[in-house]
């Protein structure tokens, strides 16, 4: 089931389709769906003689399993290295997990990347929501005087970040000096 009847185009489009993958390789270090939405693009940018999308997937697919087969790509470093980014960020677990369902991985890759995090931090959300009340100047952060006021505010902002109520009405009812401890740990 060939998208293209002559051999030799085929093999120019497939080497076309992996110098393509190879030149986003070699800025970024993307997941497989980002990759393949990528190659997805630029292929139909460039208008091929292919006119089902169908057999542009089969072809970016082939490619993208064996640079999968050379160990250049891996959802499962991906997942490793991006969640520990984003923690260093200051997302919840939650966001995190949200995150990379966004990006396209796999969610056995999502739970693995999960309880390591889980493993080697204590109590990980506790402390991102610290970062995030420093970061944002939320909480703790700000005045005493004005805390009570944008308590509601700096809920809602924890909130969307992804951590839990009973977390954030924590972090937010911290003592300033408590907070500056939490922050040198940091």
């Amino acid at each position: 089931m060939n998208p293209i009847k002559n051999k030799k185009d085929l093999e120019t489009i497939i080497d076309e389709i992996r110098n393509y993958a190879y030149s986003y390789l070699e800025k970024y270090s993307p997941s497989k769906q980002q990759l393949k939405t990528y190659l997805f693009k630029k292929l139909i940018k460039k208008k091929q003689k292919i006119s089902n999308k169908k057999d542009i997937f089969n072809l970016i697919d082939t490619v993208i399993s064996s640079l999968a087969d050379q160990k250049l790509i891996s959802d499962q470093y991906y997942s490793d290295a991006k969640s520990k980014v984003f923690l260093r960020r200051g997302y919840s677990l939650n966001k995190i997990r949200y995150s990379l369902i966004k990006k396209g991985i796999d969610t056995k890759y999502i739970k693995d990347s999960i309880s390591k995090i889980r493993e080697n931090e204590s109590d990980p959300d506790f402390f991102s929501a610290i970062k995030l009340c420093k970061k944002r100047r939320i909480g703790p952060s700000r005045e005493e005087n004005n805390r009570f006021l944008f308590y509601k505010k700096d809920i809602s902002i924890l909130a969307r970040s992804g951590f839990s109520y009973d977390l954030s009405k924590r972090v937010l009812e911290i003592p300033k000096e408590e907070f500056k401890k939490f922050c040198k740990m940091i």
